[in-house]
């Protein structure tokens, strides 16, 4: 099993990385960031993306979807930015956020890894 530190340097390696975080959807504070710098405030698109999740569940509930959402996927010009919600013990109300530069990242091969990592990371 890896800790927060461990598991945000993983996804720190993976092909492409911008920058990571682990975010809670429920106050929409970063738990932990690496990468970023002066191209990604992480902080900011933690705050951001929890509205992403929160109107995504809302959405949900509101169609009767009884499903769980495994990721979800912001396509821009230069970027992808994977969101993908745990599941795990521990994880309740928690995302792993990925941004990857779009011509250096392979973004099957991203999902992939964040899954992984997902699968390992105790919080």
């Amino acid at each position: 099993m890896a800790n927060t530190e461990t598991s945000l340097k993983e996804a720190a390696s993976i092909e492409g990385a911008i920058g990571a975080a682990l975010v809670d959807y429920t106050s929409g504070m970063a738990l932990g960031t690496i990468g970023g710098g002066k191209e990604l405030d992480l902080n900011v698109a933690a705050a951001g993306n929890t509205d992403v999740v929160r109107a995504k569940v809302r959405t949900m509930e509101m169609l009767g979807l009884n499903d769980d959402i495994e990721d979800i996927l912001i396509t821009l010009n230069g970027q992808y930015h994977l969101i993908r919600l745990l599941k795990g013990r521990g994880t309740n109300g928690l995302f792993l956020y990925l941004a990857l530069s779009k011509d250096r990242a392979n973004l099957a091969m991203a999902r992939h890894q964040l899954k992984k990592i997902e699968n390992e990371l105790e919080v």
